[in-house]
Order: C-alpha cells, then sequence, then structure tokens
C-alpha cells in the first residue's frame, strides 16, 4: 500500500444515550443516512455483524471493511483498498470517541474530524426529531 502511515484518535461529547450511538453505528439504515454523500455496498443487512465485509465508495476512492467486533460499546471494522488498517468506535452514555489507524495517501484525520462532527450533528437532529414526537 502507498501513503503514509497515520494515527487519530478523536472523542467528543454528543449528548445522546449509547442505545442511540449504537443504533447509528451498527443499524445500516442509519449509517447509510449521516455517513452520506458517501455510499455502502447495497446487499448490507438490517445490522452490522462481526465477520461481515462490505465497501464504502466516495468519489474514486473504495474502502473495504471487515467487521472485526460489534458488541454493546465498540464497533471495529479492519480497513483495506484506500486505507490499510483499522477504525474502531467506542462509546458510552454521552460520549463517542473514534480510532483510526492505517496507510493511505488520504488526510485521514481531516476526514475523520468531518465524519465525527457529521455524525454528531446527525445524533443531535434525530434525539430532536424523536423528542419533538413524543
Amino acid at each position: 500500500m502507498l501513503g503514509n502511515f497515520q494515527q487519530s484518535n478523536l472523542r467528543i461529547a454528543v449528548g445522546v444515550g449509547e442505545t442511540t450511538i449504537r443504533e447509528s453505528l451498527v443499524k445500516t439504515d442509519k449509517l447509510r443516512q449521516w455517513l452520506m454523500p458517501q455510499t455502502l455496498s447495497s446487499d448490507l443487512p438490517d445490522t452490522l455483524e462481526s465477520g461481515l465485509t462490505f465497501t464504502s465508495s466516495l468519489g474514486f476512492v473504495t474502502i473495504e471493511h471487515k467487521v472485526e467486533i460489534v458488541n454493546q460499546n465498540s464497533l471495529r471494522l479492519l480497513l483495506s483498498q484506500g486505507i490499510d488498517g483499522y477504525h474502531e468506535w467506542v462509546w458510552g452514555d454521552g460520549w463517542v470517541q473514534s480510532r483510526l489507524e492505517g496507510i493511505s495517501l488520504l488526510p485521514l484525520k481531516l476526514g475523520q474530524t468531518f465524519s465525527l462532527l457529521k455524525f454528531r450533528q446527525f445524533l443531535l437532529s434525530h434525539e430532536q426529531h424523536k423528542t419533538l414526537q413524543e
């Protein structure tokens, strides 16, 4: 793989419960919503599970993801093609942490920061919508 070894570890407050965070990371319909305009494989099951392999694309860059671990408070994806490494998510009530390591020509920290902020916005708008319906 060509590129530079990069690593980034970001943690932010999101103001929602761990169940909402988990569903937004492992339920593919929600994952598709907040990852837009990035696209995911069309044949994904409703929920990510260990051993599942899928691709995501943004423009001409394709990344293959293999779900290594998925449980109540963490998700770990092994990455190949556009990024050779891993992406790990850990969460709890009101916070989420993203750790990304890999070799790539892409600016990983910039992309990770943008994705995390977009994820937080999705969670907050989802929570507001839920509150309005109650």
